[in-house]
């Protein structure tokens, strides 16, 4: 018989209680997972951070080196020798920065798919054929004895550290990549490895391959209906000449200076008072029209994009500043990077002298030995790109393996490579190259399509299509480039005499080894001299000058030689009291023998930080706060331009009118939280669009430094054609003005709201920091291991914060000033400086980006130099021990 009172009833469980179970099992092994995941990423990134106190074994040091690490990680080393300080270099480099120092060996040496696949096997295929780390490998076998050792320390001190680690324990991004090309293995560092990124950096500063590309795709488009006269004068409207009446140059006159490595006990020129004539002058006399006439102003002070690569430069004299001595200020504009393209350093010999000559700071790349922006204990001296015209495009006839010159077939020098690709099959690559430099037509549709376009300059003409000269020779098209970076140079060789610069002409013989990328360079010493050297390796032409793409079958239109190096222009104590570079023209083209370039910076920058610096100077004597405000300067004139303009024009909506009455009350600074830099930026975005490229023929928008002084021809010329634009239904500029604003309003509107206060510039203008290799895998989980941001900042295009965004694409910022110095030669530690990210290559290192908030904020972070302010500042102490 049944108990049934001790029977139990056990409800049977429903579906939901069984998928209950099921989920909270999913949700436990999902913890679990996620536990474990981050358990695996914490543990996997920690172990790639480096030791950076206590004492460290360094296996071919000759004695103990201390390196002193303050609040934000950046590094004091200090050695006995030169062998020792620079073997500690590579060693601390590899230590924060190793990943990005590998990556760049590979894009240096177009082996990058040897990393990452069949995905970058074109990019190799270009980066091979422009031959960057062949000609790297030259250079080194070039280098003077005392030189070579200084690169083969720093390797040695590379070496020494991946000695101790391997994969993950080095970063964390050979964890992720083990995942995906488990067989590959770290090579030991080169010199040439150090020596190749100075090409990539001259690539990053090519300026005018571009427009030289862009100006011959617009003429072949163009070509069969229109003139070749007609043709010209519309390219000449859209890449305008340079105003030389009215914009300043670098060098209004050139100074007379001893030649380099004379004797010469010239006492310093007089500031600000001097009389002579003969004298430079600079820049003074460029007067600012803060203008009832905002058009006026704009015609004369024009705008750079902000958006291209370019950078600030200056330097005042002691006879301008509070404390009687110079201070220098730069901020060299790049790409955004992270980690930050700068290494902040010092480098000091325990016991200055000419065996072991360092005592010096700034900014180096990490791979690369030695301080390429600083100063040492007695000069200092900044860098802007040169923006002369260096790389020339070639339209070759090839038949076969030859190549036609002057009526007569020659062979085409050919080479074979292979591109390894990981995960995949090896490639074969044949590389051809003429006398003026390798073939690259073929390799991107740009290049391709200049030598399918055929246009180019003959004499002063431009020839469409097929000309009687090549027409009649056998074969096919092709391009190729002539830049001066693929020759053999000594670049490797002038940062290590800027580095021991004493005066201006050791500084002038530093400028005449740094040839590539060229520069111009800025200079000033405690004992009150400022200076400025255009150095590099400029190049001579023969029938053209560059603008075009030129005839290769013709040597008439090859370069000749370079400009000898003591008739390239300098600067010395100029009267005025200051010196500005900010990519400008170098010299008025009335004033000097040789060809420089056709495609400067219109001066906008140059003008705009002369009139700070001038009323900065009128209110009282200048401070290095004063320098660093002039580097944070918003001021957008093509907004003013626009503000003046828009007051007659009449919108549709109380929306757009409100957006308009915006721009009357802004004071044109592109200021973070500025709801009218919002509108005005906006409004100038569409504005250029549909003057240019909303077109059935569009014309190129890709500078906004060159818009700015066409659209401001435009501004004044309400006659002009363009103004019309059938395609979007718009006659006439009030129409096209009107227009441009309706449209500015609907886009903020869905970005921003429909509250015009509350709209601002530095959510539009964001900068979201992405790293160069896993930042942008495409995979969302790893690219958040990398990227930072977004950061609200300020500036924009045609501004001296100088943080450029993409016409017609985003308002996002894509390139920065990468780095900000100002330089007091009163008291060094007195000295600021900051950069983009951090000293860290390492995801979640503490100094990853510890710098980026102050830099969008354009705070800078004093610069401990002396011994006694080192010791002062330090957080960290290791020491290398020599081992056995």
């Amino acid at each position: 018989m049944t108990n049934d009172s001790a029977a139990i009833a056990v409800p049977r469980r429903g579906v939901g209680g069984k998928i209950g179970r099921i989920v909270f099992g999913v949700l436990a092994a999902f913890v679990v997972i996620v536990v474990a995941v981050a358990f695996f990423v914490v543990w996997t990134v920690h172990r790639s951070f480096p030791q950076t106190t206590g004492e460290l074994d360094a296996p071919g040091l000759s004695a103990e080196v201390v390196v002193q690490r303050d609040a934000l990680g950046v590094p004091t080393i200090t050695a006995d020798s030169t062998d020792d300080l620079f073997y500690a270099q590579g060693f601390v480099h590899a230590q924060d920065r190793f990943f990005e120092m590998d990556f760049r060996r590979h894009v240096t040496s177009g082996r990058v798919a040897e990393l990452f696949g069949e995905s970058q096997a074109a990019t190799d295929m270009f980066l091979r054929t422009l031959g960057w780390h062949e000609t790297a490998e030259q250079e080194v076998e070039a280098l003077d004895e005392t030189t070579l050792s200084y690169y083969e320390a720093y390797a040695a001190g590379v070496n020494a550290y991946l000695d101790s680690r391997d994969g993950a324990d080095l970063s964390l991004e050979y964890a992720i990549l083990g995942i995906q090309n488990p067989d590959y293995q770290v090579e030991p560092w080169q010199p040439a490895d150090s020596v190749a990124w100075l090409k990539a950096m001259a690539w990053d500063l090519r300026t005018n391959i571009e427009d030289e590309t862009e100006r011959a795709l617009l003429i072949a488009e163009i070509g069969d209906d229109t003139a070749p006269a007609d043709s010209l004068t519309l390219l000449e409207q859209l890449y305008p000449a340079y105003p030389f009446d009215s914009n300043p140059v670098i060098v209004p006159k050139i100074s007379t200076v001893p030649a380099v490595g004379s004797e010469t006990d010239a006492e310093p020129a007089s500031f600000i008072d001097s009389t002579d004539d003969d004298v430079q002058t600079a820049i003074s006399t460029i007067e600012w029209e803060e203008a009832d006439s905002v058009i006026a102003a704009a015609s004369i002070l024009l705008g750079d994009a902000g958006e291209g690569i370019g950078s600030n430069s200056w330097v005042v004299s002691g006879a301008l500043t509070e404390t009687g001595m110079p201070l220098l200020a730069n901020d060299p504009h790049l790409g955004a990077a992270l980690p930050s393209v700068w290494y902040q350093m010092q480098l000091r010999c325990s016991t200055v002298n000419d065996e072991c000559p360092f005592d010096v700071g700034g900014f180096t790349f990490s791979g690369l030995p030695g301080i390429v922006i600083g100063h040492n204990d007695t000069v200092a001296w900044g860098f802007t790109n040169l923006t002369t015209d260096v790389a020339d495009l070639y339209i070759e006839k090839v038949d076969g393996d030859s190549y036609w010159r002057d009526g007569a077939l020659v062979p085409l020098d050919v080479r074979e490579e292979k591109i390894v690709v990981a995960g995949g099959d090896d490639i074969d690559l044949t590389i051809r190259s003429t006398v003026h430099g390798p073939i690259i037509s073929g390799l991107t549709a740009d290049f391709t399509g200049v030598a399918d376009g055929l246009v180019m300059a003959d004499g002063s003409a431009l020839t469409h299509g097929e000309s009687d000269a090549a027409g009649a020779l056998s074969g096919e098209y092709a391009v190729s480039l002539r830049w001066t970076a693929l020759d053999a140079g000594t670049t490797a060789s002038a940062i290590f005499a800027l580095d021991t610069a004493r005066d201006f002409d050791d500084f002038r013989a530093a400028a005449a080894l740094f040839d590539v990328p060229a520069q111009n360079l800025i200079y000033a010493d405690i004992d009150g001299n400022i200076g400025y050297q255009a150095p590099g390796r400029l190049p001579i032409r023969g029938a053209g000058d560059g603008w075009l793409p030129q005839p290769g079958w013709d040597s008439s239109y090859d370069w000749t030689g370079f400009i000898e190096f003591e008739e390239l222009p300098v600067v010395y104590n100029p009267p005025s009291g200051y010196i500005v570079t900010a990519n400008n023209a170098i010299i008025d083209d009335a004033d000097y023998d040789y060809f420089l370039s056709r495609d400067w910076d219109y001066g906008y920058r140059g003008s705009r930080i002369v009139n700070l610096i001038e009323r900065k100077a009128a209110d009282g004597p200048l401070t290095a706060q004063d320098m660093r405000d002039i580097q944070n300067d918003n001021e957008m004139w093509i907004g003013k331009a626009l503000a003046h303009v828009m007051g007659d024009v009449e919108v549709a909506g109380e929306g757009p009118q409100a957006a308009v009455a915006l721009l009357r009350s802004w004071d044109a600074q592109n200021n973070i939280d500025s709801a009218g830099a919002a509108y005005a930026n906006v409004l100038w975005s569409h504005l250029v669009q549909n003057l240019f490229q909303n077109r059935d023929e569009p014309l190129p928008i890709t500078s906004q430094s060159r818009l700015f002084i066409v659209v401001s021809e435009l501004l004044a010329n309400p006659d002009d054609p363009l103004w019309t634009n059938d395609t979007i239904g718009v006659e006439g500029q009030e129409a096209m003005l009107a227009l441009s604003a309706e449209q500015a309003y609907d886009e903020l509107v869905g970005l921003q709201g429909n509250v015009p206060s509350t709209w601002n510039w530095g959510g539009l203008h964001a900068l979201t920091l992405t790293n160069d290799t896993f930042g942008s895998s495409g995979i969302v989980p790893i690219e958040m291991l990398f990227n930072r941001g977004p950061y609200r900042v300020g500036g924009g295009a045609s501004v001296v914060n100088a943080t450029g965004w993409n016409l017609g694409t985003s308002y996002e910022t894509t390139t920065v000033p990468s780095m900000r110095m100002v330089i007091d030669l009163s008291d060094f530690d007195a000295s600021t400086w900051n950069h983009l990210t951090g000293a860290s290559g390492h995801p979640f290192h503490p100094h990853y980006v510890d710098q980026t908030e102050d830099w969008a904020n354009g705070i800078q972070t004093p610069w401990a130099f002396s011994p006694g302010a080192v010791d002062e500042a330090t957080i960290d102490t290791l020491r290398l021990i020599p081992k056995g």
